[in-house]
């Protein structure tokens, strides 16, 4: 069978859907629309079957991308994914509003089962209702009572999926469901079917839920106006600091890793071009790959605890005031704030957005936020071309650039939405519908399932494209035209001679001689026309050009660059060598308005190849990611040279 999940949101469905699948459930999207496909494998006494989870939806007709989906396909019976059983996920503490969805999935006249969960939940708010009075007034459906967060019910389930007969009744409200089309007709429909169901309601209720309920209390300090707000930001600090300390420990130990990798493996094969692809493209691609997963994983691992606990909500429901205005939504609070640690888990957070032009334009400026990569570039111009001295008696003037460089990043993602917001046209009209879920204590099975989830999503599809750029980055440094790059070492040989270099010393000289003549140095010295406007020599240009990998592959392309001075000077740091290289006419290349220029551009351009991939992983498209690699270009292109003219 191919069975359909259904329901509202924050009714317990993800848990449902867990209970029952554990970790046999893959994600895909729906057949020609980037909506999220949840599919789970279902054992029912010793058969396979297909559960698939549809998005939440309050209602049959849509409003949304989403919920078109499920519109679409159980509207369609041709469709290749029309199930055989719709089950639908009822609240139990809130079955007047879960209703309306159930009795209009019912009057399909497809096989139905109610799953009535969270009725913990609704007996602590002492609300309780006869389920027999329940199946009277649904006599063709099966109705089956769970608490799928502590795991009862997934017996129940399964055999009323395994019982159920295709059944003929009559309907619960008369007449067929209506065009969705029909926006009058379909206000009409919902008046008459929430009457009836608060009519039938009324006769098999046998608690009524208390008058003011604890959630109600708490709330009344979680979103208030100014309390609200306060303790989102420390919430927030908090949750980041932990990311920043504790995730650089295993980000440092891959890193290590795969560098010590790395030369074993050069040390144990012999010298050839595969070697050379193993040793500088391959495995230092899955690095790059890999480094993020402890960043992403952290990241998430706090979203689903307050998702969980049901704070999440409260969160979106207080910023949609202040976001809506600039063409976003409230749940973008958590992508633009995620990007600042790394964009990569920052665009992947923005799926919880429903609207899609909403969820577009969050993409779009998520990576606008100056996320921790930019840290080495910003740490190394600013020491270089900002003078560390106080001001005001207190502040550090390369601190106060630094945030400079933050806040330049945040009011820019804020204008560039507001921009797209008239660019981007869409039939659908943006709205937040927000259920605000009771407090719960996080059940750790449904935690780790969405972090595994999350990162198997960067790992098998992000990673794939990572992977293949790093290759290409690869061929670009390596190959050149011709003999060049063979005349190349043989005169830095020469030239390590003559200034009697150690051998690590002529290693360093040799590999930076030979970048300058590969492709991807001889494209860098073709750019230097155009770059020359912004203040940036040729040498800048290839860090440019490597950095697309990643923005902190700058300073590495910079020590390679500059690792031998021209006056053969030994172990002097990169930052002085950088403050004492010179044009050909002998002025300096770093000086302040070429430093702040290079910073501005890092600020605002497109530098990973990683979020690149994990966008078009989002969106399904290409179309988007070079959208987005373009804006964010010229953007970086303008800054930079209006930043250079001003300060020049």
């Amino acid at each position: 069978m191919r069975i359909a999940l259904l329901g509202n949101p924050n009714t317990g469905k993800t848990s449902v859907f867990n209970l029952l699948t554990g970790l046999r459930q893959q994600v895909g999207n729906f057949p020609g629309v980037t909506v999220d496909k949840k599919v789970g494998k279902l054992d029912i006494h010793g058969e396979n079957h297909e559960l698939v989870d549809f998005p939440g939806t309050y209602s049959f007709y849509p409003r949304s991308g989403d919920e078109r989906v499920v519109f679409e396909i159980l509207s369609e019976p041709k469709s290749e994914l029309y199930p055989d059983v719709v089950a639908v996920v009822v609240d139990a503490s809130n079955l007047e509003r879960n209703l309306l969805l159930f009795s209009q999935v019912y009057d399909l006249q497809l096989p139905t089962v109610m799953i009535l969960n969270m009725t913990d939940l609704a007996a602590k708010q002492h609300r309780r209702y006869d389920v027999d009075g329940l199946r009277k007034m649904f006599p063709e459906a099966t109705i089956v009572e769970s608490n799928a967060r502590v795991k009862t019910g997934k017996s129940r389930i399964k055999n009323s999926f395994a019982e159920l007969k295709e059944r003929r009744g009559d309907l619960f409200l008369e007449g067929e469901l209506l065009n969705d089309s029909d926006l009058e007709g379909q206000e009409k429909d919902a008046e008459r079917r929430f009457a009836k169901i608060a009519s039938s309601l009324k006769k098999i209720e046998t608690a009524q839920e208390e008058k003011v309920s604890p959630t109600s209390k708490v709330d009344r300090v979680l979103v208030h106006p100014v309390f609200g707000y306060l303790i989102f930001a420390l919430i927030l600090m908090l949750i980041f600091q932990f990311i920043y300390a504790f995730a650089a420990i295993p980000m440092d130990f891959i890193d290590g890793t795969f560098a010590t990798f790395s030369s074993w493996t050069a040390s144990v094969m012999s010298e050839g071009i595969f070697t050379d692809l193993l040793t500088k493209g391959i495995i230092p691609g899955i690095g790059g790959v890999v480094i993020f997963i402890p960043q992403i994983a952290l990241l998430f691992f706090f979203i689903a605890i307050l998702e969980e606990t049901g704070y999440l909500s409260r969160v979106v429901f207080i910023m949609d005031r202040l976001m809506r205005p600039l063409g976003l939504n409230g749940k973008s609070i958590v992508p633009l704030i995620s990007s600042v640690a790394c964009a990569i888990p920052g665009v992947m957070a923005a799926r919880t957005i429903s609207d899609r032009k909403e969820r577009i334009i969050t993409i779009m400026v998520a990576p606008l936020m100056s996320c921790s990569a930019r840290i080495p570039v910003y740490t190394l111009l600013i020491a270089i071309v900002i003078p560390s001295k106080v001001i005001g008696g207190f502040m550090n003037l390369q601190g106060l650039v630094l945030f400079g460089l933050y806040a330049l990043g945040t009011i820019s993602a804020l204008v560039v939405a507001l921009v797209l917001k008239w660019v981007i046209k869409t039939k659908e009209k943006g709205f937040l519908m927000l259920e605000m879920p009771s407090y719960k204590a996080p059940r750790w099975g449904n935690v780790g399932l969405t972090v595994l989830e999350k990162v198997k999503i960067f790992v098998w599809d992000a990673g794939r494209v990572i992977l293949a750029i790093s290759i290409i980055l690869w061929a670009l440094a390596t190959y050149g035209p011709g003999d060049k790059l063979e005349n190349a070492e043989k005169m830095a040989r020469k030239q390590a001679v003559e200034q009697e270099l150690s051998e690590s010393e002529s290693s360093q000289l040799i590999a930076s001689m030979r970048l300058e003549k590969s492709y991807i140095g001889i494209m860098g010295k073709s750019i230097e026309p155009v770059i020359e406007p912004l203040g940036y020599d040729w040498k800048i240009g290839i860090s440019v050009i490597t950095s697309f990998a990643a923005r902190e592959v700058f300073v590495g392309s910079m020590a390679t660059i500059y690792a031998v001075g021209d006056d053969g000077e030994e172990n002097l740091p990169l930052i002085e060598k950088m403050k004492q290289s010179k044009r050909p006419d002998g002025s300096p290349i770093y000086t302040l308005a070429a430093g702040a220029s290079l910073m501005v551009f890092f600020a605002f351009a497109m530098q990973c190849m990683s979020t690149l991939a994990v966008v078009k992983r989002e969106t399904r498209s290409w179309k988007w990611p070079l959208l987005q690699l373009g804006y964010m270009g010229v953007l970086a292109y303008l800054g930079a040279w209006i930043t250079f003219i001003i300060l020049s």
